[in-house]
């Protein structure tokens, strides 16, 4: 019984010093992805980003870094992390191919923003459709008609050819 206690104590006093490490780069991790966030809001708040997409990039950002930042603190700590890297690799293959055409449209959603082939209030013709553009968000581009509001995915603006009929002023 003394024996194993003793090997216990033993065991948690190696182990503490990994851990200390495996916190501290953890930790390391979060502080750089807050100053990451930081700069983004700097820098895009003087380009022309738009708040939307510099808000998507400062969450993917921070996701990424503390994902990495956790599997890195993981194998700091001695925890074989090749099977959660494989899982997380396999995971994103599988939801990137299940919600395909989800991410599509908030590509094409972010490149518009960014690319700002138009703008609301202006009045344009796409896909059959015609109307004047009330909102622009990641999925969807909406268009407003005589009475009705039409909703366009953005992928679908991205690759067919877009008419301005009118710019707004």
């Amino acid at each position: 019984m003394h024996d194993g206690l003793n090997q216990l104590v033993t065991a948690t006093v190696l182990f503490l010093p990994r851990l200390a490490v495996s916190i501290a780069t953890f930790l390391g991790f979060w502080v750089a992805a807050a100053v990451l966030q930081a700069v983004v809001a700097r820098v895009g708040g003087r380009s022309y980003l738009g708040d939307d997409v510099r808000r998507l990039i400062q969450r993917v950002l921070k996701v990424g870094l503390l994902t990495f930042g956790a599997v890195t603190a993981l194998g700091t700590t001695g925890i074989d992390v090749s099977a959660l890297v494989a899982g997380l690799g396999l995971t994103g293959f599988a939801l990137g191919f299940a919600l395909r055409d989800i991410l599509a449209n908030v590509v094409a959603g972010t490149l518009i923003l960014i690319y700002r082939p138009f703008h609301r209030h202006d009045r344009v013709s796409v896909a059959g459709y015609e109307g004047t553009v009330s909102d622009i968000d990641l999925r969807y581009t909406t268009l407003q008609t005589e009475g009705k509001r039409i909703l366009i995915p953005n992928s679908t603006l991205f690759t067919n050819a877009i008419s301005v009929v009118e710019a707004a002023a």
